[in-house]
């Protein structure tokens, strides 16, 4: 339960790293992603791995650490950037609320089932396996629920009412993206995994149990970081919108990089703590972990869409619908109880 409790409070500073871009003023989509990218993905995972590792070790860390290890995590990092980037215009295009449900489900999915399935297990006789793909499969269920409410409420709320809510809703476009999304956005779970051997030299080091991903996360982010740069660059000067950093005022800069900054962080402390909580549970159940933080970053979401207004207009009976989908969701991360 210790271990559910860390994942919850990555969870909750998952759901809530969006936030801070609507106080962001004047800047292109591009322009504000790439800031809040600089603080989670390059800042936050050096300055969090220094602060936890025994003092003086963490370059000897990340020296003696395999190199195939390494190199795997960078490429698992790059695969889950594709997903970043297409999350960042999910949200964009679908909201908080229904645009996390979609990516963050199906991220669970392959995040969870994929590793076993690699490493050869039967999924299908073993306790562990079964009760894997029950907790999926009600994870599922619950996205199912969450992203049918979606779509009562686009058939009952009119063209002027869907862009109140959500500025630039598209929902053919974003459901397409968060697709993409969240497929891609499962290989960071991948990069965990790759990045045991990692973990095992920061142990040797003397790091506490509760950081050892921490040099880890600077690889895959690393990876991670690379490919929302470039695709980010190109829009800058496609879009010629690399004024936004040069022509804003020092008091709208300053703003706009506090709070990317801002919000960076908060993505970033979901995996941190992800990292504290995946080792608190049963060993047997530490993939299952991973669908666990999934369906609470799904559940905060949608509250923070109903705080937001996300879902102003909705009919009671769509609410209800999405109340259920909540409550299957939360219901979901109980099954590791039973192992």
């Amino acid at each position: 339960m210790i271990g559910i409790l860390y994942i919850a409070i990555g969870s909750l500073s998952g759901s809530s790293f969006y936030i801070p871009f609507r106080k962001v003023k004047g800047w292109a989509w591009e322009s504000y992603w790439i800031s809040q990218g600089v603080a989670a993905w390059l800042v936050a995972p050096w300055l969090f791995a220094l602060l936890t590792v025994p003092p003086g070790t963490l370059m000897d860390i990340l020296h003696d650490a395999p190199a195939s290890a390494k190199w795997l995590t960078i490429m698992f990092g790059a695969l889950w950037g594709v997903g970043g980037l297409s999350f960042g215009l999910s949200i964009r295009y679908l909201g908080i609320a229904l645009g996390q449900s979609v990516v963050l489900g199906l991220a669970a999915a392959m995040g969870t089932l994929i590793p076993f399935i690699v490493a050869g297990e039967d999924l299908f006789t073993s306790r562990v396996g079964i009760l894997t793909l029950v907790g999926v499969a009600i994870v599922l269920a619950g996205i199912a629920i969450i992203a049918y409410a979606g779509v009562l409420k686009d058939k009952s709320l009119s063209e002027k009412e869907r862009k109140a809510a959500v500025k630039d809703f598209a929902l053919k476009k974003g459901i397409l993206i968060a697709t993409l999304s969240g497929v891609m956005s499962a290989c960071i779970n991948y990069g965990f995994t790759s990045g045991k051997a990692i973990d095992e030299v920061a142990l040797q080091y003397g790091t506490n149990e509760l950081f050892v991903s921490n040099p880890t996360l600077i690889f895959i982010l690393l990876g991670g970081f690379a490919v929302n740069f470039i695709y980010c660059l190109f829009l800058n000067i496609k879009n010629k919108t690399y004024r936004d950093y040069t022509h804003a005022s020092a008091s709208v800069f300053l703003n706009n990089i506090a709070f990317t900054f801002l919000a960076g962080f908060l993505w970033f402390m979901q995996f941190q703590f992800y990292g504290m909580g995946k080792g608190q549970v049963p060993a047997s159940m530490e993939a299952f972990a991973w669908s666990i933080m999934m369906a609470m970053v799904i559940a905060f979401s949608n509250i923070w869409g109903l705080i937001l207004k996300e879902w102003k207009g909705a009919s009671k009976k769509n609410l209800v619908v999405l109340f259920i989908g909540i409550t299957v969701l939360i219901l979901s991360i109980f099954i590791i109880k039973f192992n």
